[in-house]
């Protein structure tokens, strides 16, 4: 990409649209818009590491409605295409229907989702849909009430989860997705329960292997279940047909039940890593672009975003930053982890 001619609208797919140093284009954007979460889950923010007494960013620091729609506008001038608010618990951001309405109206964007715990869903699936949030992914690790809270850091009930998925069904999201991270010994032995629940119900429960995020979480490689064994246990109880990716870069292997029970999915970050095809950027709540979830360090724009940098020029950063990424932690966690890279960006502030 020449850095010095201007940068209009780019179609998806477009020859002029930035490409990082593996040739890997620019299409999705994860917004964390807070980093606070009402639940202490052990594999993102445990609660000897996050206690009541945390200071998490104040107001001022984090990016306000505003400067988050025009960072998106940027992303969209590059060819992004679809937006993801993430949190920490994103519905703890006050306002956040009005947020979603703003960047509905963003020219060029395709698709806004939301991940969410699901807790707070009651209160405001239907103004985000009426927003314009056109897909859910809630996380659910598992059905039994002592587990979930035991993953919650004792903070959340999968009932309170539960109604929040039945809340957004009443409000019109169809296929919501219900994200599973699998620890051995700890909620494998539920993962036929989940899908039970939701057989026919037209949502995709997905299992995510256990990763190593962030730097608190305690992982250890002996906690992954790789999603091979997960196939064939599932397999052994309902039998399973491949299906084809929706799009070049999904990040999750789809399967469906051949009884027609219906779709789940499979992210095997560990074992089978996709850096090859990851098109994602990440943008924290004080506004620094992140270009993997295993990053170390960020990239600041709020700093120029709040000196007055134009549209134009906030376009021009973030695709010089995109075209000098060359992450792929997940082909190279062995021997990164040998070396003692470990240190990451937590989850939290950049959403999963």
């Amino acid at each position: 990409m020449n850095k010095d001619i201007p940068i209009d609208l780019v179609p998806a797919g477009s020859a002029a649209a930035p490409r990082d140093a593996l040739s890997r284009p620019l299409r999705d954007l994860r917004i964390s818009v807070i980093d606070r979460c009402n639940f202490r889950c052990p594999y993102c923010m445990p609660e000897d590491q996050y206690a009541q007494d945390y200071e998490f960013l104040s107001k001022e620091a984090r990016l306000r409605f505003e400067e988050i729609e025009r960072l998106a506008r940027a992303f969209v001038r590059l060819g992004v295409r679809k937006l993801r608010l993430t949190g920490g618990e994103p519905l703890l951001r006050r306002d956040l229907p009005r947020l979603v309405e703003q960047l509905a109206r963003i020219p060029g964007i395709e698709d806004i989702a939301m991940t969410t715990n699901g807790v707070l869903l009651p209160k405001f699936a239907k103004e985000l849909r009426d927003a314009g949030l056109h897909r859910l992914t809630v996380s659910l690790d598992t059905l039994d009430a002592e587990t979930f809270r035991t993953l919650s850091g004792g903070r959340g009930e999968v009932a309170d989860v539960l109604a929040g998925i039945a809340a957004a069904e009443r409000a019109g999201f169809a296929k919501i997705k219900l994200n599973c991270v699998v620890m051995r010994g700890v909620n494998d032995a539920q993962v036929l329960d989940l899908i039970e629940h939701f057989r026919g119900s037209g949502h995709i429960v997905r299992f995510i292997e256990y990763m190593d995020v962030g730097t608190v979480n305690q992982w250890r490689g002996d906690m992954v279940v790789p999603s091979a064994e997960l196939i064939a246990r599932i397999g052994a109880r309902w039998p399973l047909e491949s299906l084809q990716p929706n799009y070049r870069g999904e990040v999750a292997e789809r399967y469906r039940l051949k009884d027609g029970g219906g779709e789940i999915g499979f992210i095997s970050s560990v074992s089978q890593p996709f850096c090859g095809d990851c098109s994602r950027a990440r943008l924290s709540a004080d506004g620094k672009l992140y270009t993997c979830l295993f990053a170390r360090l960020g990239y600041d724009l709020r700093e120029p975003l709040r000196a007055g940098a134009g549209d134009e020029e906030l376009a021009v950063l973030i695709a010089r930053r995109w075209a000098q990424r060359t992450d792929r932690y997940s082909e190279q966690r062995a021997e990164l982890r040998a070396r003692g890279e470990q240190k990451h960006v937590e989850m939290f502030a950049v959403g999963g």
